[in-house]
């Protein structure tokens, strides 16, 4: 594993070569995250800077250095450098101007990012025809927010993958593979005691954010506002929530139109208040099956842990690769994590 430190231009600066620990955490719906232990050296000091590009050789995702901790005392002499991966740029964007889209989500992701103001050196890489579709209006919002959005909504991923030869920063878009033992098409992949994968686990579950029915608000006063409904359940399974959507401006659209940019805004709640359950575990990279080559960030894979009676076919939304004492050990998160944010107020 090397590590290599770049400009924000992406010119080498060079190399990380007595690091303590690296935890390289990727995600699905949003960006990753890093975290760097290396010594204190006049060379180290140097390159881990504020805004720098730590990358892994052969990797497909670089992070930039945003919180740096020095800390010196009897026992340690330490700089610590944190970030998020590269699309992370997209949280320093607005979507300004008002959008109407009505057609693949894959497409809008693309169309928002070009719309906004253009962030150095990022290019659009290849379209892949990904089919799920969405109807929505947005304007003045976080450009990062809203692309996570649609990347639930249509369970695609995406990141800037740095081009250092061209120095460009491309950005993709990705699905997992089902490899659950449900199907019957890709190689099935098992997270399990049986299989020796699936140590030191850790589940979760936390249903305080679920919301399962949606009443959402347009424009107009009193009785004269407009008002749609989305979801369902019935007696303590229905759990209720009004999303207030006056910013929708109607000007230009159709009633259908209009009612399926409401209609989308309550969905978009609703992805975000579900139930959160997952289950997180320690595993070799080459146990069985083998990381980045049977499985991936972003397939759908069966986990089963039996002193627990679980069960589970889950999408791995996160891998955190964990570099220390000479050795890397992968931990998979099955499932969709808790918000680190509850919306209480909506």
């Amino acid at each position: 594993m090397e590590i290599r430190i770049y400009s924000p231009e992406l010119y080498r600066q060079g190399q990380i070569e007595n690091q303590i620990s690296l935890i390289w955490t990727r995600k699905f719906y949003e960006p990753g995250t890093f975290e760097l232990h290396a010594p204190i050296t006049d060379e180290n000091l140097s390159l881990l800077q504020r805004g720098n590009i730590v990358g892994i050789k052969g990797a497909n995702e670089a992070g930039v250095i945003e919180d740096i901790e020095k800390e010196e005392s009897d026992i340690k002499n330490e700089i610590t450098v944190k970030g998020r991966f590269l699309s992370s740029y997209m949280d320093r964007r607005l979507i300004k101007q008002t959008v109407n889209f009505n057609g693949y989500i894959e497409v809008a992701m693309r169309q928002l990012l070009s719309g906004a103001v253009a962030i150095p050196l990022v290019v659009l890489g290849d379209l892949n025809n990904f089919t799920p579709r969405a109807e929505f209006q947005v304007t003045m919002k976080n450009l990062l927010t809203y692309e996570s959005k649609l990347s639930r909504g249509g369970a695609i991923g995406f990141r800037f993958r740095p081009d250092y030869v061209n120095r460009q920063i491309i950005f993709e878009t990705y699905q997992g593979l089902d490899r659950t033992t449900a199907q019957h098409t890709n190689p099935r992949v098992i997270f399990s005691e049986d299989y020796n994968n699936l140590n030191n686990a850790l589940y979760r579950f936390n249903d305080q954010n679920l919301k399962t029915y949606a009443i959402v608000g347009g424009t107009g006063e009193g009785a004269q506002r407009i008002y749609y409904d989305i979801g369902g359940g019935t007696g303590l399974d229905l759990r209720e929530v009004f999303v207030d959507a006056k910013d929708i401006n109607p000007d230009g659209m159709t009633s259908t139109e209009y009612k399926n940019a409401l209609l989308t805004r309550a969905q978009e709640n609703l992805n975000e208040m579900i139930v959160s359950e997952t289950l997180e575990c320690e595993t070799a990279a080459a146990i069985n099956f083998t990381y980045k080559e049977d499985y991936d960030l972003g397939d759908i894979v069966t986990v089963r842990k039996k002193a627990w009676n679980l069960y589970m076919n889950q999408r791995i939304t996160e891998i955190s690769e964990v570099y220390e004492y000479g050795g890397m050990k992968v931990v998979p998160t099955f499932g969709d994590p808790l918000p680190e944010k509850i919306k209480w107020d909506e």
